[in-house]
């Protein structure tokens, strides 16, 4: 069960919404529906006590209502971590505009495949609350791998590790850059993940299991056939692609 936080780490959030998804045939992942809500509205909702939130990829559809920045790293499919720069700059560009409002300290970071990232955040917000030493961050591991994608970062320490990596003799800047490579410049803390919140969606399969293990324990469980499992703007399901057996972190 997630830890009840009552008063939550203030925090931006850039959510990373931009690449390829070639393991589902090209269906842009912030469409893909699970369970009667894209994989993009479940990543605003795990946003939303965010003060502004960004997110990095192309022309995505928002729900009404919702007063979401919207930006795409240059040149597009850049990866993660030129991703992450953009949004970042986005957010710092706002909160110039707007003196007198100090931004907050944190950001929160999260691929928009990562279906169950609500129950997540509690978990990063515990681990940075209050805040431990030098820790830069905080980011959950699964089964051994680490999911730097769904992490709670120091906004000044993400900035100057952006900066870092970027730095001369990279060429193209952070066209490519492993995150692997942006989170070693970080002091973090490493939150384990027992319950397997931060499992992405990658493949149809991985869409179909996410979608019966939301539904395990209930009458729907049984008929999971019967739930939606489809992607907007698809016509037919691709088809059906084996995840590898080691998915390191930090794909989109």
């Amino acid at each position: 069960m997630a830890p009840d936080r009552t008063t939550p780490v203030r925090h931006d959030a850039v959510i990373l919404a931009g690449g390829r998804a070639t393991r589902l045939g090209g269906v842009p992942k912030p469409t893909v529906v699970l369970d009667g809500a894209t994989l993009l509205d479940r990543a605003l909702v795990a946003a939303r006590d965010a003060a502004r939130t960004v997110v990095v990829g192309p022309d995505p559809v928002l729900p009404p209502g919702r007063d979401v920045l919207v930006t795409r790293e240059d040149p597009p499919f850049g990866g993660p971590v030129a991703g992450l720069d953009a949004g970042l700059r986005t957010l710092d560009a706002v909160s110039v505009a707007a003196p007198g409002r100090a931004a907050p300290p944190w950001v929160l970071v999260l691929a928009v495949d990562v279906p169950r990232a609500g129950d997540a955040v509690p978990l990063l917000r515990a681990a940075v609350d209050p805040p431990a030493g030098d820790l830069d961050g905080a980011y959950l591991v699964r089964e051994g791998h680490a999911q730097w994608l769904v992490g709670l970062y120091r906004r000044d320490a993400l900035r100057r590790a952006l900066d870092v990596v970027a730095g001369p003799g990279i060429p193209g800047g952070l066209v490519g850059v492993p995150v692997r490579r942006l989170v070693a410049e970080l002091s973090c803390a490493e939150v384990p993940d027992r319950d397997a919140v931060s499992a992405d969606v990658d493949t149809w399969d991985d869409l179909r299991r996410l979608t019966v293990g939301l539904h395990e324990g209930s009458h729907a469980g049984s008929h999971a056939g019967s739930h939606t499992v489809v992607a907007a703007r698809a016509g037919t399901e691709p088809a059906t692609h084996r995840p590898p057996t080691d998915r390191p972190g930090g794909h989109r």
